[in-house]
C-alpha cells in the first residue's frame, strides 16, 4: 500500500488554500505624497511638506470616493477613528476612502485648504486607475476636519487650464459633502481652539468672514449631509444648523440629522448615535445618486 509522505508546513498551507473557496484579501493602502516637492505656503512661497494621502481602495467599488478630513482642532489629526476607521467603513459599502493628512495651519489659514483642494484634484486625476467616477468624488470631515471639508465645498475652482502640472488643471470641487459635528463658522459660536489655530490670535474681520462657510454658499455649492448632537458642548449645534439653513435657502440639496445625544465625538465613535449618522448618510448618498446603499 502506498503511504503518502507528510507535507511540509508550507506545502500544507498551500494545499489548504487551494482546497478552500477563494478568500478576498484587502489590498494594502496606497500611500502617496500630496505635493511632488515643496508645497505652496501662500504669497507665491514654497516649503517642504509632509502632507499626504492614504488611499483605501474598495474591493467591490461602486464608483464613489471620499476624501477624509480627520478632526483635531487644527492642532493635530485624529487619523484613527476619524481617518482610517472611516475609510474601512466606506470600503465595506463599495466607496473608496482617501485619508488626507493635511498641514496644520499654525495661523497660516492657506495651508489646510490648499491640501484639501490638491487632494480632490489628485483623486479626480486618478479616477480611471482607481475605478472612481470623477463625478462622484465627495469630502467628509469631522469637527475641525468638518470645517476643512465645508471650506473645500465653498472655496473651489475648475482648475487652471494653463497649469504646467496636469493635476492642477483638474477641478477641486467636491461632488458632495458629509459633515459630522463640524466646525463651520469662525464667528460667534465657533470652536475657539480651531479658530485660533487656523486664523491666529487676532484675526481680521475679513479672515473671519472668509472662513465662516455658512456665508459662502451659492447655488453651485455641492449637496451636503450634516450630523450633529444637540448636547455637543465643544462645537455648538448651530454650526450645522446654520449651514443647513443657508444650503436650503440656496436650494442646494441637503439633510441635517440632529442627534438627541452623543456629545462631541458621539460617545467615542460608537453606539446608536454613531451608527445612525453612518446609516442615514449612506441612505442620503443613494437618494442623490452618488452611490448605491448596501
Amino acid at each position: 500500500m502506498f503511504t503518502p509522505l507528510p507535507l511540509r508546513p508550507s506545502l500544507l498551507l498551500l494545499a489548504v488554500a487551494c482546497a478552500l473557496p477563494s478568500l478576498s484579501v484587502a489590498a494594502e493602502p496606497l500611500k502617496l505624497p500630496l505635493w511632488p516637492g515643496d508645497a505652496p505656503v501662500g504669497n507665491g512661497a514654497f516649503a517642504p511638506s509632509q502632507s499626504g494621502l492614504t488611499v483605501h481602495l474598495a474591493e467591490n467599488p461602486n464608483g464613489a470616493a471620499m476624501v477624509i478630513c480627520p478632526g483635531g482642532g487644527y492642532g493635530g489629526l485624529v487619523t484613527g477613528a476619524e481617518g482610517h476607521g472611516i475609510a474601512a467603513w466606506l470600503n465595506t459599502h463599495g466607496i473608496t476612502g482617501i485619508v488626507l493628512e493635511y498641514r496644520l495651519p499654525k495661523g497660516n489659514s492657506f495651508l489646510p485648504l490648499a491640501d484639501a483642494q490638491r487632494a480632490l484634484r489628485t483623486v479626480r486625476s486618478h479616477a480611471v486607475e482607481w475605478k472612481i467616477n470623477p463625478a462622484k468624488i465627495g469630502i467628509i470631515g469631522f469637527s475641525a476636519g468638518g470645517h476643512l471639508a465645508s471650506t473645500a465645498g465653498t472655496h473651489f475652482d475648475a482648475g487652471n487650464p494653463e497649469a504646467s502640472e496636469p493635476i492642477e488643471r483638474v477641478s477641486c470641487r467636491p461632488d458632495f459633502m458629509v459633515l459630522v459635528y463640524p466646525v463651520v463658522t469662525m464667528g460667534p459660536g465657533t470652536h475657539a481652539g480651531s479658530r485660533k489655530n487656523l486664523l491666529g490670535e487676532n484675526p481680521s474681520p475679513e479672515a473671519v468672514l472668509n472662513f465662516s462657510n455658512e456665508t459662502k454658499i451659492t447655488a453651485n455649492t455641492p449637496p451636503a449631509f450634516l450630523a450633529h448632537a444637540a448636547d455637543d458642548k465643544a462645537v455648538p449645534l448651530a454650526n450645522s444648523a446654520n449651514f443647513h439653513a443657508a444650503l436650503q435657502s440656496a436650494k442646494v440639496p441637503s439633510k441635517f440629522l440632529e442627534l438627541p445625544s452623543g456629545g462631541h465625538g458621539l460617545n467615542g465613535y460608537k453606539g446608536p448615535m454613531w451608527d445612525r449618522w453612518q446609516t442615514e448618510s449612506l441612505e442620503w448618498l443613494g437618494q442623490i445618486g452618488m452611490t448605491s446603499t448596501r
